[in-house]
């Protein structure tokens, strides 16, 4: 392709994509991560889709890169995406994120974007990656029962009158001190992928051995965590949880980040090869960072409140159970460069500590059209990005 044309359909493509940043910025990302702590009274709702979105950037720049890579280059085989068949995903997926939006229903944007890119792929002659199709299914599927289940029984502790709160509530403030410990950030690793504070430090040693940095660097995030959290339990036990809340709002925002631009930005990839020299991927993830801070800002609200008060009658302990497997599943998924749904994270979990009160505020109808809408967006997306992507190129040809 001659360098005008390809400069063109590069700025199409970015369009597109700032398009797609913009609607899982309103939607997924925006939304899901201080959904429940709005629904605590923790945060209003303004509030809370202002620092959802800086939180995003800086989690779209410092661990972006495994989901981008995965979306762009590994869900189909044999072909590389073209400039038409980019557009075409982008633009169908968010369109279908945007209906979702607007709605009023949290559509899963990782299976809108999935199914897309397959179905692009697929109509242009391209193989199925089966391996990387089971391990993201393997994840979808896992994820309401491991989030769930995991919210259930961390909001079952919490009430509990066998166990101290304090006592659980600092174990679970010390959990998340060992997982910031060992999540990877691209600044601590080489030019071509991350690495955590725990690598970092092992780096700097002279051991040979690495699992005994990696313990007492966690053992030391956990200690930390868990000793600010008791000073702020001492000032006061609901300013503290609130506090906590925050705190785990801020992450799960960081990590959605790293997770949803792969999905906004993921299909550019395949036209930045030829420009890789001029246009490097940091400031590709630094785009669609802002992209989905542009959404969190003007369209998250309306989903928060959605998520926040339609589906469950949050308190402090459970929507700290929601968050805590959110946090931990969002990073797995960063990690494993899977293409991930924050809608289903955070509803399951929402789900789950909901169940742990006896279901009460839980909505068994908005839950089940929230899950026909996944189940159908996949689908759609993938249909559709065959059909569309065979009518276009049809189009093409014949002028």
């Amino acid at each position: 392709m001659a360098a005008p044309a390809l400069i063109l359909t590069l700025v199409v493509a970015a369009l597109a994509s700032l398009f797609m940043a913009w609607a899982i910025g309103a939607g997924s990302s925006g939304s899901t991560p201080f959904a429940p702590a709005v629904g605590a009274n923790a945060i209003s709702v303004m509030r809370a889709g202002f620092y959802v979105g800086l939180l995003g950037l800086l989690g779209a720049v410092l661990q972006g890169q495994n989901v981008t890579e995965a979306v762009g280059r590994e869900l189909i085989g044999g072909v590389t995406l073209s400039p038409l068949a980019a557009v075409v995903a982008l633009l169908l997926a968010a369109a279908l994120v945007a209906v979702g939006v607007f709605a009023g229903y949290p559509i899963a944007t990782a299976f809108t974007v999935t199914g897309a890119v397959v179905g692009v792929g697929l109509a242009m002659g391209g193989d199925p990656a089966w391996p990387k199709y089971q391990q993201i299914a393997t994840l979808w599927v896992l994820v309401p029962f491991v989030g769930g289940g995991a919210a259930f029984a961390t909001a079952r502790l919490l009430r509990s009158e066998s166990v101290s709160e304090r006592v659980v509530i600092l174990a679970l403030a010390a959990l998340v001190g060992v997982i910031l410990a060992n999540v990877d950030f691209a600044l601590l690793g080489p030019a071509d992928a991350g690495a955590s504070i725990a690598d970092a430090v092992f780096l700097e040693t002279d051991l040979s051995v690495r699992w005994p940095v990696t313990v007492g660097v966690s053992l030391a995030f956990g200690v930390v965590a868990a000793g600010l959290l008791a000073w702020d339990l001492r000032r006061g036990t609901v300013a503290a949880q609130r506090h906590f809340l925050l705190v785990l709002g801020g992450l799960v925002a960081f990590s959605a980040g790293g997770s949803q631009v792969g999905l906004a930005i993921g299909p550019l990839l395949p036209l930045l090869d030829d420009l890789a020299t001029t246009i490097p991927v940091f400031a590709v993830l630094f785009g669609g960072g802002v992209g989905l801070l542009a959404g969190s800002w003007t369209g998250a609200p309306r989903m928060i409140k959605t998520l926040a008060q339609d589906y469950s009658s949050l308190g402090p302990r459970r929507s700290i159970a929601a968050l805590i497997p959110s946090f931990a599943i969002a990073q797995a998924a960063v990690f494993l460069g899977v293409p991930v749904s924050f809608n289903e994270i955070i509803v399951s979990a929402i789900i789950g500590s909901g169940y742990a009160a006896g279901g009460s505020g839980v909505s068994a109808e908005k839950m089940l059209k929230t899950v026909g809408a996944w189940v159908v967006s996949l689908a759609l997306a993938l249909g559709l990005g065959y059909g569309l992507y065979t009518a276009t190129a049809f189009v093409f040809e014949m002028v």
